[in-house]
């Protein structure tokens, strides 16, 4: 028996590998683009654009697996801090990012 296949059958189904919806918002009214960046995406500045509410506040829907997840918004070119995140800590450049766990 193939012990490598076997636990990769049998984790396809687990909580750890079950996307969730997770909805963002930031408020930034005055914000020309805002886009979500985080350690589920690579950082990766285009890959989670915002879109913008009449009320000014920005959002945007991903699917996040299971556990804590480093990310931040970018608003015009700029790291910004989540108030609303679970908490603070650094990324892998020492830079400050916000924390949410997906449960």
């Amino acid at each position: 028996m193939n012990t490598t296949l076997t636990n990769s059958t049998d984790n396809r189904y687990s909580a750890r590998n079950m996307a969730k919806p997770v909805t963002f918002y930031c408020s930034a009214p005055t914000g020309k683009s805002v886009s979500l960046v985080g350690d589920f995406n690579g950082w990766n500045p285009v890959a989670n654009p915002m879109r913008r509410q009449a009320d000014g506040r920005w959002f945007i829907q991903v699917q996040l697996t299971h556990g804590h997840h480093r990310y931040c918004f970018l608003v015009d070119g700029k790291l910004t801090l989540d108030p609303g995140g679970l908490g603070i800590t650094r990324n892998d450049r020492n830079e400050r990012v916000s924390l949410i766990e997906v449960s």
